[in-house]
């Protein structure tokens, strides 16, 4: 009787697609045996699909439980633990037999008390990519191991076989491509579980570019780099960029898989000359650039064991906005040990000032096993027990003003980061009355809670009634310069709907969007489909 071995997870989107299992699947050979990768299949699922569709679709894939030894690997993250848990639950219910295995940084610290773990037969904490082939290997052939809990093994790289050959046709088809020229981190932000990390290794090079021309070559054209710090070695990354320079031309003679997009993770200070030079070769859409700056604050950052020269990082965005056609995402955190709304005001004040296309604003999280969790007694951290452990309030930010700072970065997602609305945002933050952008759209946030009481389920024709009560009954401001800036918008979005705020004012429809605007919103919703 043939074992039966099992891969599957719970994707936040349909467009992500595991990279951790790939590495898992492409390694089963390897380190585990080529009878074992002939019994091993990946199966994903999304964490919108009923528990019981989900346990239905693995017991069905693994057959009768007389077939021989069948193990479920998992894998584990702070968006689907919740529903994780309760696969499992239901997996030991119906077949005890099976050998659930869990891997993933949500089950690698911190395991005593996670109920998860209860129904688990093994956790592989850390690497799983030799790990799990070796626990798989012997829990078929035996002998079967004595721990429950298995530190995996971190294997030089290049024991490692890279995993791209494992994406299908229908997955370069119809989702995004995670992939990674090196792994780890060498700062120690507390707030990441990167900076347990010694420091970054790195794929060989060639061979990493061998395994992107291959995917290239099947039609393969979105790609996430997943790296912590792409431009940490900057010979690797100006190598990486030419190799998406190289593939322009064919990208844009239509062959087959549509243009090109590339996503990369950025250190905000560290911009030399050949990097720049090479950035400013790409046209507009095909480049995307993650900046993690979190917070301006220097004692916040100090607190927090990051290391970051503003002054640098403000110019290097300044650089990126005025010399380069690459989409720049900025990233803030509100509710960092220490950080008051004050400072953090100051910080986005002076970030929105550089102009970056999107400025996403997160909360603080305490991730399991992170070295963040220091300072909870000193500064007064209270985080909520279940994932995704945001803070819940701070020594010098109480629960209500966390509780306004959620809506407010909900609503600047649709207001701001959509690009639907740049005329009538510059219009809010900049009226004379306000006394920062950031104030200014604290108090547009506090007033759409109240007069609509939902950060969901607002269309772009809410947003535009909204906008316009807001700018000319609570600030004042003249209807028609109102009226003027909000059509602007609407038409350049490409929405076609009939909002009361624009009545008797939209051109007729057959008139087409204004490209420059509309491709914008486009790039905003590509990005936030594959963001999470």
């Amino acid at each position: 009787m043939a074992p039966r071995i099992l891969l599957t997870t719970l994707n936040a989107k349909y467009i992500h697609a595991s990279l951790g299992l790939r590495y898992l699947l492409a390694n089963m050979a390897r380190h585990g045996g080529d009878d074992l990768r002939r019994c091993t299949v990946l199966r994903e699922f999304t964490i919108h699909r009923p528990v019981a569709e989900v346990v239905e679709a693995l017991l069905a894939e693994l057959g009768p439980s007389e077939d021989g030894v069948q193990i479920i690997g998992c894998g584990v993250y702070i968006w689907n633990i919740a529903q994780t848990t309760e696969v499992l639950r239901l997996l030991k219910t119906l077949r005890p037999s099976v050998q659930l295995v869990l891997g993933g940084p949500e089950v690698s610290h911190e395991l005593e008390a996670q109920e998860i773990v209860h129904w688990a037969d093994f956790v592989v904490t850390g690497w799983g990519d030799v790990s799990f082939p070796k626990l798989c290997r012997s829990l078929v052939h035996g002998p079967r191991p004595l721990m429950k809990v298995i530190a995996g093994e971190q294997a030089p790289l290049d024991q490692i076989a890279l995993p791209y050959a494992e994406y299908s046709d229908a997955d370069l088809a119809h989702r995004l491509l995670y992939v990674e020229a090196s792994r780890g981190c060498p700062f120690k932000c507390e707030f990441c579980l990167s900076s347990l990390d010694k420091t970054a290794w790195a794929f060989d090079l060639d061979a990493f570019l061998a395994a992107l021309q291959g995917l290239y070559q099947r039609g393969a054209r979105n790609f996430k780099f997943v790296d912590r710090t792409f431009n940490l070695k900057i010979d690797a990354s100006v190598r990486i960029l030419q190799f998406f320079l190289d593939r322009l031309p064919m990208a844009d003679a239509g062959q087959p898989g549509g243009e090109l997009f590339v996503h990369f993770e950025v250190v905000p200070d560290h911009l030399p000359e050949r990097l720049k030079a090479m950035i400013a070769q790409f046209p507009p859409g095909v480049l995307q650039l993650e900046v993690g700056i979190q917070s301006f604050n220097v004692e916040v950052q100090q607190r927090i064991s990051r290391r970051q020269d503003n002054d640098k990082t403000e110019a290097n965005v300044r650089w990126l906005v005025a010399h380069s056609q690459a989409h720049l995402h900025t990233d803030l955190i509100f509710g960092l040990p220490g950080e008051t709304l004050e400072s953090f005001a100051d910080g986005f004040d002076r970030l929105y000032a550089l102009q970056p296309h999107e400025i996403q604003l997160g909360i603080l999280k305490r991730l399991r096993g992170t070295p963040i969790a220091r300072h909870s007694a000193a500064h007064g951290m209270v985080y909520a027990s279940h994932a995704p452990y945001t803070v819940l309030h701070t020594g010098v930010v109480d629960a209500q003003t966390l509780q306004r700072f959620t809506r407010f970065s909900r609503y600047w997602d649709l207001v701001a980061n959509s690009g639907r609305f740049a005329q009538t945002l510059a219009l809010l933050l900049g009226a004379p009355a306000q006394p920062s952008p950031f104030y200014a759209f604290w108090g547009f946030a506090d007033w759409l809670w109240q007069s609509r009481n939902a950060t969901s389920g607002l269309s772009p024709e809410d947003l535009v009634d909204a906008l316009f009560d807001y700018l000319g009954v609570q600030l004042g401001m003249a209807a028609q310069q109102v009226q003027a800036v909000l059509l602007a918008d609407y038409v350049a979005s490409g929405a076609r709907s009939n909002p009361r705020a624009l009545q008797g004012l939209l051109p007729r429809r057959e008139a087409q969007p204004v490209d420059g605007a509309s491709a914008l919103v486009q790039r905003q919703q590509r990005h936030r489909s594959t963001s999470g």
